[in-house]
């Protein structure tokens, strides 16, 4: 245990708002006043709310709400996910793109790459997600699948289920998934996903599966061109919500999906993802490169691919997308 642990670990025995003083400290840890001051400097760096008094000590003020290992690995429901590689950054560029760069290398599955602020956050077709810091969860995951390339878009319904259920049981909050990668809670946009796949020449190599999700986030916080279309946690659930405890129940209940997926028990998240769908039965515009195609979805197919039928009544297979939901659609009828 190193020096910066062991005054930390001090600080969370010393419970109940109680005091520890730096004497005690000092002597508990043999090294000096200065030498602990110097640890505790380092810690308020980190982020963590330490109090301190020149008669009393320090205290922990509130309990820590940090990404790093040392505060989300102990209550990991999870069996692989983040338990062999939990890469922890106060700041990076994209998670994703750290997560790529450790997956070329090797890096096992159940990787977890987490950042408590992206300078320069990814979201779906080259756009920006905004990542401020200690407010939202930036995470990547390597996925190692065993899977036909025609499957690939599963692993984003997965990964898309496992966030809307975090919402939902850890939190009680209303959340829904818009096919294909966006976590939606009273119309607004809570949570992203943004699945790169590499393959070779024997099929899937590895998958980077990034999920940002707006936890803390006050809505005058978000920039103006985004208050009408995002919202967060805080914002729905009007207090702070404990990032560490949203992360835990999002990587277990990721890792469950997934490995469902891996043991042919796709149906059972299927399911739960037309359940949970905002986009089946209404009507919706798609722009391809042919074109803007305007139809109604019908359902998810098997693969995770939406099937929209035209006003002519041919089904479509979209793969991908951008989607608009119309408002006031016609009725199931005026398609048949």
């Amino acid at each position: 245990m190193t020096l910066r642990d062991a005054v930390l670990q001090a600080l969370k025995e010393n419970k109940n708002g109680e005091w520890l003083s730096g004497e005690t400290l000092s002597e508990s840890l043999q090294v000096s006043r200065t030498t602990v001051w110097n640890q505790i400097k380092a810690l308020l760096a980190e982020g963590y709310k330490v109090e301190s008094s020149p008669k009393k000590g320090y205290r922990l003020s509130s309990p820590p709400d940090i990404l790093s290992s040392a505060e989300v690995c102990p209550g990991l429901a999870s069996e692989v996910f983040g338990r062999k590689e939990y890469i922890y950054y106060q700041e990076t560029d994209s998670t994703n793109s750290r997560a790529r760069d450790l997956a070329a290398k090797g890096y096992p599955e159940g990787t977890v790459v987490v950042a408590d602020m992206q300078t320069s956050g990814r979201g779906r077709r080259g756009r920006n997600w905004y990542s401020p810091s200690n407010q939202g969860i930036y995470m990547s995951v390597i996925l190692r699948p065993v899977l036909p390339l025609k499957e690939i878009s599963r692993i984003s319904l997965v990964t898309a289920v496992a966030a809307a259920e975090t919402f939902q049981e850890e939190l009680n909050l209303p959340a829904r998934i818009k096919w294909p990668n966006d976590i939606l809670i009273n119309n607004k946009k809570i949570a992203g996903i943004l699945a790169e796949v590499v393959t070779d020449m024997d099929g899937i190599e590895y998958i980077v599966v990034g999920i940002g999700l707006n936890i803390n986030n006050r809505l005058h916080d978000f920039p103006s061109d985004l208050r009408t279309l995002a919202t967060s946690a805080q914002v729905e659930d009007e207090h702070l919500v404990s990032r560490v405890k949203v992360l835990q129940g999002l990587l277990a209940r990721l890792e469950n999906h997934y490995f469902d997926l891996l043991a042919g028990k796709f149906a059972n998240t299927l399911e739960k993802g037309r359940n949970l769908s905002v986009v089946i039965g209404k009507e919706l515009s798609l722009d391809t490169i042919n074109g803007v195609l305007v139809g109604q979805a019908v359902d998810i197919d098997d693969n995770g691919f939406l099937l929209l039928r035209d006003k002519s009544g041919n089904v479509h297979t979209i793969i991908s997308g951008e989607i608009t939901i119309i408002p006031s659609s016609p009725s199931v009828e005026e398609y048949c």
